[in-house]
């Protein structure tokens, strides 16, 4: 963490203690809370009721979550990770529990049910005190911020958290449904989450990688359990009939080695008997007919030669 991190933070921390005490004592700052209340905005100002009413939507916290978180998992589906969503889901859990306890410790009434003027109206039973709406707007909205990825785009999401922010916080001392120290605390609430993040982001980085050698090792599981048996050829004996009649021209069968296993038979070629090649002369008719000449060459028998031929003959 930054030391302008630190010393905002620290400053926040100061805030927060001080509008605290300032509401325990009863100080100024709860004369102004009854002030504007008494004063009656919405009746002041009647024509942006309407408006204002939907307007403070965005600081509830199922639809704002449900409406960031939708935005987180589609960027955490497109780069891989699950960072966005462990932010998201930390920052809400820590809104809750520090929010909620400081709500529930001091018990304090909301405007309209107030029973004592200038009185703090704390201890009382009520769950007014910070405003839940201004501090889910800050944190809720705040995230799209710390989760920018370039200075531009975070300088934009801040300015538009802001903007979400304080006029949630204004609207519901306009609707009268909180005090002004309430919004004021609930912005500190908010402001404290967002500025304490980075302490926890070891934390979330562990979850992360839990997370993920968990969804591996079920990969890898559901792979082995899905892989096909392979199928095992099985040799039957060959079959001897002893009963059988030789075929004489049939080639010998495959001898068979101590073991039991058969050893092919070497393989035969059949060869054509050498036939005797007949040579005849030239015919000696027309020699014949005139009395003269060549006597007729008789018919010799060439036998096959053994010699051999081509480039390697000897």
């Amino acid at each position: 963490m930054s030391r302008t991190r630190k010393a905002l933070f620290g400053t926040t921390v100061l805030l927060y203690a001080a509008i605290v005490v300032a509401v325990l004592v009863t100080s100024q700052l709860v004369r102004v809370d009854w002030q504007v209340m008494l004063f009656r905005p919405y009746k002041q100002w009647p024509e942006y009721h309407a408006f204002l009413d939907y307007f403070v939507v965005l600081g509830q916290r199922a639809p704002t979550a449900v409406l960031v978180a939708a935005w987180l998992g589609w960027r955490s589906w497109r780069q891989r990770t699950l960072r966005p969503l462990l932010v998201l889901g930390t920052s809400l859990l820590l809104l809750n529990v520090s929010v909620g306890a400081v709500k529930i410790g001091l018990g304090r009434l909301g405007p309209h049910y107030a029973t004592e003027v200038g009185s703090a109206e704390l201890f009382a039973g009520g769950d007014i005190f910070p405003s839940g709406h201004t501090a889910n707007a800050v944190v809720t909205w705040g995230i799209l911020a710390y989760l920018a990825s370039t200075p531009r785009a975070r300088r934009m999401l801040s300015l538009l958290a802001a903007f979400f922010a304080l006029g949630v916080g204004a609207t519901t001392v306009y609707l009268g449904t909180h005090w002004v120290s309430d919004v004021l605390l609930g912005w500190a609430a908010g402001l404290l989450i967002l500025l304490g993040l980075p302490w926890c982001e070891p934390a979330i980085a562990r979850v992360e990688n839990t997370v993920l050698e968990y969804r591996e090792r079920l990969r890898t599981a559901r792979g082995r359990t899905a892989e096909p048996l392979r199928p095992v050829a099985v040799r039957s004996a060959p079959q001897h009939d002893d009963t059988a009649t030789p075929d004489p021209g049939a080639a010998p069968a495959a001898s068979t080695t101590e073991r039991g296993s058969p050893t092919p038979a070497p393989a035969t070629r059949a060869h054509h008997a050498s036939r005797p090649h007949t040579v005849r002369a030239g015919s000696g008719s027309a020699n014949s007919a005139s009395g003269g000449g060549r006597r007729s060459t008789p018919e010799r028998t060439m036998q096959p030669s053994t010699a051999r031929f081509g480039p390697h003959a000897g």
